[in-house]
C-alpha cells in the first residue's frame, strides 16, 4: 500500500489498482486540486477544502457521512464527531473514518475539533495502525491537542495533516509545535508511505512520519 499527502486533509491510498482519496480540496485553498481517476472517495464533511469530488476522474463510490461501507474489497466505517469543542454549535458535524485496506487499519481524523476522544469514539475506532490527524488549529484541534488524541489512541504511526504549507491560503499554524509535543522535532519529510502488514506488526511506539505535498 502507497499513501501520498496531497495537501490539507487530503490523501491518496493505492493497493494494488485501487486508488482511494479522502477529502479532495478545491482550486480556492491556492493548491492544485487533485485531478485523476479514483475508485473511492470520502468526504469528511462538506466544507471547500474538503469536498471537491467533481476534480476526480472516473466512476468512484462516493462516502460522504456516517455508516458502514464495503466497497472492492475494501471495509469503511464513518463515525460522526464534533467538528468543534461545543458539540458542534460553532462548526458542525464531522465524521472520521475507519478504513481497512490490506488488513491495515487507518483512520482519517478529517476536521476533528472535539478536546478528545469520547469513550464511545474511542471504542468505534478500535485499534488504529495508521492516524492521519489535523495539527494546524483555527478550525480543528491543535498541536497540544493532537499529541493528546495521539495518546488516547496509540496508533503505531501518526501521519499529521491539515497546517500551514507554501501556496495555502487557509490561515493555520505549522508542523513544528506538532511535532516537538512529540518529540519527533528531527523528523524529514517523505515524498510517500509504502507500508506492508508485517512491517507494522512489531512497531509498539507512536512514531510520526512526515509526508510531503505529492
Amino acid at each position: 500500500m502507497v499513501i501520498t499527502w496531497l495537501g490539507q486533509a487530503c490523501f491518496r491510498i493505492q493497493s494494488g489498482d485501487l486508488t482511494l482519496v479522502i477529502d479532495p480540496f478545491s482550486k480556492d485553498i491556492g493548491l492544485t486540486p487533485p485531478r485523476f481517476r479514483a475508485d473511492v472517495i470520502m468526504v469528511t464533511h462538506a466544507h471547500y477544502d474538503h469536498s471537491n469530488a467533481e476534480s476526480l476522474t472516473g466512476e468512484p463510490f462516493l462516502i460522504a457521512g456516517p455508516g458502514e461501507y464495503e466497497t472492492k474489497g475494501v471495509s469503511i466505517r464513518g463515525i460522526e464527531t464534533y467538528h468543534d469543542a461545543s458539540k458542534g454549535k460553532e462548526r458542525g458535524m464531522n465524521t472520521i473514518y475507519r478504513i481497512e485496506v490490506e488488513d491495515i487499519n487507518i483512520l482519517h481524523m478529517g476536521d476533528f475539533g472535539e478536546s478528545e476522544m469520547r469513550a464511545e469514539t474511542l471504542e468505534e475506532v478500535g485499534d488504529v495502525d495508521i492516524l492521519m490527524i489535523p495539527v494546524g488549529g483555527k478550525y480543528t484541534i491543535d498541536s497540544d491537542g493532537a499529541a493528546k488524541i495521539v495518546n488516547q489512541i496509540e496508533p503505531k504511526l501518526t501521519i499529521p495533516m491539515h497546517y500551514k504549507i507554501p501556496g495555502l491560503k487557509i490561515q493555520l499554524d505549522g508542523v513544528d509545535s506538532f511535532l516537538k509535543e512529540m518529540g519527533a522535532s528531527k523528523t524529514e519529510a517523505q515524498e510517500k508511505l509504502t507500508v506492508k502488514k508485517k512491517e507494522l506488526a512489531d512497531k509498539k511506539a507512536e512514531g510520526v512520519f512526515l509526508l510531503k505535498v505529492s
